[in-house]
């Protein structure tokens, strides 16, 4: 059966005694193309019930529930306040006359423990919360995979093989673990970090996103640019994906995070003194804002961190597909002085689709 069609003729008929003309359709056009133009006016013109444009911005809880630990356990007022759970010989440092801290003694574990609990719960919750956003129960159009940063469009994978993967590199939390856990023990942080005392300092905690971001920069600049053979065995094996998923941000080589991630944070450390809820703070949204440039979907929030120099996803797709360019991670702000930061949107609708 040749499939329904519509005709254009003009032809003249009465009705009522009046002549009308009619105007029909001569050109062939196949019935699926006709429905397909009409829903799309309806789409551009009129409300559609389906949608709620407002449902992908739940995913943004992912950024205070990176902070779940440290907002717990030192709001003031707050039932599981720290003070009220642990015994104060866990915690208290005796001051000196100066008023710094004296950690002459072995240090208190109890500070690294709630660091690791709070990379560790931030971390699984960004990636509850991604798994809803992925598989689109969070899309404007429930059920709707989110759009693909890459026209090519995300790598097909099963959740949890994503999962099990990401968390057992031992590149990645193993090693960042040890050295959290040894520079801690062997009184290698400066003595502010130490303190429980005050709260999340936020300017603090920002100077440390931003220079801990410079250093990096710097860092993988070098990477790329210095030495062809530690490329190779550095960050090479990371630049296999260059279409990369949330899951890949830590999968690559041991020698690549000491230089580019435990490095820059030991650098940071002595840069910025702070104490330890900023220091929690610091580490959990370096982490899970390290994972989320990784992702292979836009996020709401996207264009405003564009607007204001903060990394995405897109961005940093941009360095794994290119390679040349966007050498930031956190921001994009030490690329355009550099001269190293290309927009996202210079590549769609090629490489990179449009609106991300």
């Amino acid at each position: 059966m040749a499939p329904l069609e519509r005709h254009q003729e003009t032809t003249l008929s009465d009705v009522g005694g009046c002549s009308r003309m009619h105007i029909i359709d001569k050109k062939t056009i196949p019935l699926s193309e006709s429905i397909k133009k009409h829903a799309d006016h309806a789409t551009n013109n009129d409300f559609d019930v389906g949608s709620f444009p407002v449902l992908p911005w739940i995913s943004a809880i992912m950024w205070p529930f990176m902070l779940t630990v440290p907002l717990l356990l030192n709001t003031p007022g707050s039932p599981l306040h720290y003070s009220d759970i642990f015994p104060e010989s866990w915690y208290n440092i005796h001051n000196t006359n100066d008023g710094s801290s004296n950690i002459s003694s072995s240090p208190k574990p109890l500070g690294l423990c709630l660091g690791l609990i709070t990379v560790a719960v931030g971390q699984l919750l960004c990636l509850f919360v991604f798994y809803f956003f992925k598989y689109g129960f969070l899309s404007s159009r429930y059920g709707e995979e989110p759009l693909s940063i890459q026209t090519k469009g995300a790598r097909p994978y099963e959740f949890w093989e994503g999962l099990t993967t990401h968390l057992s590199q031992p590149e990645g939390f193993v090693l960042l673990g040890g050295y959290l856990t040894g520079t801690w023990m062997f009184q290698l942080m400066p003595a502010a970090y130490y303190s429980f005392e005050g709260g999340i300092e936020w300017s603090k905690v920002f100077l440390c996103l931003v220079i801990q971001d410079g250093i990096q920069f710097i860092l993988h600049l070098l990477e790329h640019n210095v030495s062809p053979a530690f490329y190779k065995y550095s960050h090479k094996p990371h630049h296999k994906f260059t279409n990369p998923r949330l899951f890949d941000a830590f999968n690559g080589s041991m020698l690549d995070t000491i230089c580019m991630i435990l490095i820059p944070l030991y650098a940071t450390a002595n840069l910025v003194d702070c104490n330890v809820w900023s220091y929690m703070a610091f580490g959990s949204l370096y982490a899970n804002w390290l994972t989320l440039i990784h992702s292979e979907y836009t996020f709401p929030w996207d264009q405003i961190f564009h607007l204001i120099g903060f990394g995405t996803p897109a961005d940093h797709h941009v360095h794994h597909a290119f390679f040349k360019y966007n050498y930031g991670h956190l921001f994009t702000w030490f690329d355009r002085l550099w001269g190293t930061y290309k927009k996202p949107s210079e590549y769609a609708p090629k490489a990179f689709n449009e609106r991300v």
